[in-house]
Order: C-alpha cells, then structure tokens, then sequence
C-alpha cells in the first residue's frame, strides 16, 4: 500500500516537473521582429504584461482582449473615452513624451511598447528593462502593418487582421457614401501662435482626406516631416472650412489672434476640438471612431453624430470592460 502511494506521488511530482518545464519553455520562445527603428528585436512569444509608451498598445491590446500592466497618459487625470476610461485601472507612467523609468521597472514588463520619436533617445535604457519596439505611429499607411505586428507578437495574428480588413471595408463604405458634389477644405492642428498643421500622409488626416476633404496643408515631402507650420496669415489665405484641433487643455493661443475670427470655420462654428484618439490614431478602435466622427463632422447632413464611448464598447472585449 505504501509502495503503491510512494509510486503515485512520484508520479504527480514527475508531471509537475514536466508541467513546469513545459511552462517555461514556452515563455523562452521569443519572436524575431524589426521594428520601425529597423532594428531587430527578440521579443517574447506572447507576453503578458505589456507596457505602453503611448496609447497605441493600450489601443491594440484592448482591441485584443489584453489589459496593459502600464501605460502613458496624454493630459494627467484624463482617462480618455474611446478607451473607455479603462486606463485609469493600469499604471500610470508619466506623459507620454517624458515617461517615467523608474515607475515603467516597477511594473515589470515582459515588453514594452513606445512611440519612436519620444523615446529614441532613451532606447538603451528602455532595453534594459524589457526587449522595447518602437513605432511611428504617424502614418495611415503604417497602421496596418503596425497593428498586424503587435496582434502577432501578442499571438493574436488572427484578429489582427480581421481588424485591419474591417477597417477598410469600413473606410470603402463611408467613403462610397460621402457626397461626391463638395471637398471641404479641412485643417487638422495642434494649438500655438503658428499652429503645427498635419499633412494629408498623417493618419487623421488620410482619412478625412478619403471622405472627400481637401487638406489646405497638403501632401508630405518626400523624405519631410509629417507637419508644417502654418501661421494664422496662411491659414487666412487658404481658408479652411472646418478645422480639428487636437485639445491638450485650456490653453488655446490661437484664438487670440484677431485673424482667428476670420476663418470660415470659425464664423460657421465649425471648429472641433477633438479627443486624444486623434492625436494616436493608428490604433483599431482610434482610427474605427476618427472615421465616424471625421464623416459626421463633414457631413453632418448625411452621417450622425457620434457616441465615442459606444463606438469604443463596440470593439472592446466585455471581459476587458
């Protein structure tokens, strides 16, 4: 009896041993991937806790039913909509152009996750946190490969491309119905005393460009940055019908310049001040409520206004939520 007990505890403790061994051989597989950095990172197969330098993770991992360990904010205290708030329940690391190291170590990430142009320079420090990818995040161009990465790396291939291809059925079907009789000329900008304006390439402004919008800051140089500054005179020239203007806060310098008043989007109250799923909207559930609310702002005749939140509720898991 006791030889019979002995050899059945030996037996859970061998399929223990193996169940552990197994386990671990799986979180040693990794993933070779080359960033937009170009450079080649091993990255863990699967990883389960993912740091966000920028909402573009939080945006996908959400969009895939994974909760980020840590994640950047845009404005402190504000936990945007068309992620349903949700990023107040994830560690808060600092401002997305200044994250925190220390509080990103604290969160032991397996990866992290980082918009390129604000972390470059601190890559050899992220690295030795956690294997760090960096993308652009500019480019409507870019999105899809972008997302089709992060969705491979977090083993959710499959959905990712879904995603992406329901994206641009939806872009297709908005676009078919937008009327084809108008081209509003358009702005997208940050706020200043000569606003940033965003060229048609940049993620925005491709797809208000696709309803049928005239970009007044037109295409990119080949090789040039994905803005330009415009100043209030320019802006008077070219004479923008509607203007998006990405809203970091009270502080709008732009509208104490008398030519402000001018514009024809600001005498026919067609202004917006809109929210940080414009800012980084390279993102599946950004870009899905960018396209819905671009489309009403255009045409509010043919296209109803928009619920950010229940767009976002729509594509975001209820297990997430």
């Amino acid at each position: 009896m006791f030889g019979k007990g002995l050899k059945s505890l030996c037996a859970i403790g061998l399929l223990g041993l193996l169940t552990a061994a197994s386990a671990s051989a799986d979180n040693a597989k990794t993933l070779s991937i080359v960033d937009d950095r170009g450079t080649t990172i091993e990255v863990p197969a699967n990883p389960k806790r993912i740091a966000s330098i920028s909402y573009f993770a939080t945006d996908v991992a959400f969009a895939l039913g994974v909760k980020p360990v840590a994640t950047t904010y845009m404005a402190a205290g504000r936990e945007p909509d068309f992620l349903l708030g949700l990023t107040k329940q994830i560690k808060q690391i600092g401002q997305r152009a200044k994250p925190n190291l220390e509080l990103l170590s604290e969160a032991k990430p397996d990866i992290i996750i980082a918009m390129r142009r604000y972390t470059i320079g601190n890559a050899e420090q992220l690295q030795k946190i956690a294997p760090y990818v960096a993308y652009n995040m500019e480019l409507l161009s870019e999105s899809d490969r972008e997302i089709s990465q992060l969705a491979q790396v977090l083993g959710k291939q499959e959905r990712g491309t879904e995603l992406n291809a329901a994206f641009r059925q939806h872009l297709a079907e908005y676009s078919t119905k937008a009327p084809k009789d108008v081209h509003p000329r358009f702005q997208i900008m940050w706020a200043g005393d000569t606003p940033w304006s965003f060229h048609t390439e940049n993620t925005t402004a491709s797809i208000v460009a696709a309803l049928g919008g005239d970009n007044i800051a037109g295409p990119m140089r080949q090789g040039g940055p994905f803005g330009v500054e415009l100043s209030l005179e320019t802006m008077l020239e070219k004479d923008p019908e509607v203007i998006f203007v990405y809203d970091s806060g009270p502080d709008r310098p732009h509208e104490n310049n008398p030519i402000w008043k001018q514009l024809s989007a600001v005498k026919n109250g067609r202004v917006f001040y809109v929210g940080d799923h414009w800012v980084e909207a390279n993102g599946p559930i950004a870009r899905e409520i960018v396209l819905r609310e671009a489309a009403h702002y255009l045409y509010p005749e043919t296209f109803p206004k928009v619920d950010v939140k229940a767009e976002a509720a729509k594509l975001i898991p209820a297990d997430i939520q």
